[in-house]
């Protein structure tokens, strides 16, 4: 890690103060410094805003109504927005909130309901996705000075306040306390209690919870102190400055591991920050990535100052470590990332195909402008392919004259069918040929030969066919039916599908005991020695519903 003093490009900037409070917006390319004590012994509610990339200073005009100037306010990063809440203006504490919209830099003063916080300075706050925490601080009554551990929070969306009662052991009555978030959680650092006491006490609120518990730290652990900064960067919290009982100022630098609960005093090289409290600060990341910016500050004389300092800590996000260590696998790890890379990319048929070359099944999916009218996805062994489309199992379990048999699990439940074909085809038909049902009403098909073997007015021949190529289902709200004479056994289950309205014409299958609603099928011919022992791949937008009767 590493001190910088910021040189700034010609001059300006919101001069000595301290009390105030700096916000980094657009990814730290910008800074707003809103507020504070100082230039001219006066309290500010001028906005200033400092260009990271150009390092120039600029006071932008302001629209809407101002906040009251102040110092020890809480200012938060909503988005774009800029919450503040609170403060004093020398002579009382203040609870009044205004946003700051940084894209038009313009003041709101929104309206607010609930239970308001009371007034108070020295406060911290923190977001939890779109809930804003209040935690502690100073207020007054009857010229009284009065500590808090009160908890509020601020609906961002709808703009009501709340007061809340977290269970376990809260921390005690604080003020120039700091706090920070991470992974929905709020920590609580130090400050100064109602005894003038200094602390380095640690407690977290878990606000999915709402439980208080202390962090037992370990390692180099924190001095006492008030009036410090933290800063969170991931779960790594940096502390700077502050003061103490003897009225000593810090100007160290101690990291929090939150995750662990480890304290940790670094050493920066290079020349930093004086001794100071009550300082502003925020991180620069990604713009400046991994950087601290620490701007102002009282001095042990009660002297506002006005420099700012870069601290390089050379930590990145999670997010990018990961890419980092990527970067470093061995040969043979990034070879398989790259297999699965091009595995993604392939087609959905291929990658269907991928893995099952010595299974029993052979696995083919529907042409791609095929539409099925099924409400109901369809598939067996959920086997899913890169390009996210589900997939499900038929298998054929037994085969007769006119048709197979076929069996699948949907919702867990084993269902079964009957697929049959009607069209003559024989034995010498070349494989690329189909084989589908047509519904006739009659059983007559046209031009299509007697079947010797069987009590049925058309050619019947034995589907061998391993692969289904298409799949189309009947319209069962028609009259029409096929009677199928030849002997068929094992018919348990029906397969339906609500139709649209351009279906064709219902089919039925009648035997001894029940009927059974029959798709209309397409069976695209392989071999004619393949076994007929062999199941489907559906895609689930082209799968058509199998429902048990």
């Amino acid at each position: 890690m590493r001190w910088e003093r910021v040189g700034v490009h010609g001059g300006g900037g919101p001069g000595k103060r301290w009390g105030h409070t700096c916000n980094s917006v657009f990814g730290g390319k910008l800074l707003y410094v809103f507020g504070g004590y100082g230039k001219d012994n006066r309290h500010s509610n001028k906005v200033h805003v400092f260009d990271t990339v150009n390092r120039m200073w600029s006071e932008p005009v302001m629209k809407g109504a101002l906040p009251t100037p102040r110092d020890s306010h809480s200012c938060t990063n909503i988005g774009d927005n800029l919450f503040v809440f609170g403060g004093t203006n020398g002579r009382e504490p203040l609870n009044d909130l205004h946003i700051l919209d940084t894209s038009s830099n313009t003041w709101i003063s929104p309206s607010l309901r609930g239970d308001c916080p009371n007034p108070r300075e020295g406060h911290s706050a923190a977001l939890i996705g779109k809930r804003l925490f209040i935690f502690g601080g100073c207020g007054k009554y009857d010229d009284t000075e009065i500590y808090y551990d009160d908890v509020y929070v601020l609906n961002t969306e709808t703009f009501v306040w709340k007061c809340i009662v977290p269970s376990g052991t809260p921390p005690c009555k604080r003020e120039s306390h700091s706090c920070s978030s991470w992974n929905n959680k709020i920590i609580i650092i130090g400050g100064e209690d109602t005894s003038s006491f200094y602390l380095s006490d640690v407690h977290i609120l878990d606000t999915d919870t709402l439980v208080w518990c202390k962090l037992n730290t370990t390692g180099q652990n924190l001095p006492p102190r008030a009036g410090h900064t933290t800063i969170a960067f991931g779960k790594n919290l940096f502390v700077f400055g502050g003061f103490a009982n003897d009225q000593s100022l810090f100007n160290d630098v101690y990291v929090l591991d939150v995750a662990s609960g480890t304290w940790t005093e670094v050493m920066p090289t290079g020349e930093g920050p004086s001794a100071r409290f009550s300082v502003a600060g925020d991180c620069l990341d990604p713009h400046l990535g991994g950087a601290l910016v620490f701007i102002g500050g009282c001095d042990n004389n009660l002297q506002p100052l006005e420099d700012m300092y870069y601290l390089y800590t050379g930590l990145v996000r999670e997010a990018e470590r990961d890419e980092r260590r990527i970067e470093k696998l061995s040969l043979r790890k990034q070879l398989k990332l790259k297999c699965q890379e091009q595995q993604a990319l392939a087609s959905p048929y291929d990658n269907a195909l991928v893995g099952f070359e010595n299974n029993a099944y052979v696995h083919h999916q529907l042409p791609l402008n095929y539409t099925q009218p099924s409400r109901q996805n369809i598939y067996l062994n959920e086997y899913q392919t890169p390009l996210g489309k589900k997939t499900f199992q038929a298998k054929v379990t037994k085969s007769f004259p006119d048709g197979y048999t076929i069996e699948t699990v949907i919702d867990g439940k084993p269902l079964r069918g009957v697929l049959f074909s009607n069209k003559p085809r024989p034995e010498q038909t070349p494989c690329n040929d189909s084989i589908r049902i047509r519904n006739t009403g009659s059983g007559e098909t046209g031009n299509e030969k007697p079947n010797n073997d069987h009590n049925s007015d058309r050619e019947i021949t034995r589907p061998t066919e391993t692969n289904v190529n298409n799949f189309q289902q009947a319209d069962v709200s028609g009259g029409k039916s096929i009677r199928n004479e030849a002997p068929v056994r094992d018919v348990t289950a029906e397969m339906k599908s609500p139709s649209p309205s351009n279906a064709s014409p219902a089919q039925e299958i009648h035997d001894a005991s029940k009927s059974s609603v029959v798709p209309d099928v397409n069976l695209e011919s392989s071999r004619a020695s393949d076994p007929v022992d062999c199941g489907t791949r559906i895609s689930k937008e082209n799968a058509s519903a199998i429902n048990e009767s």
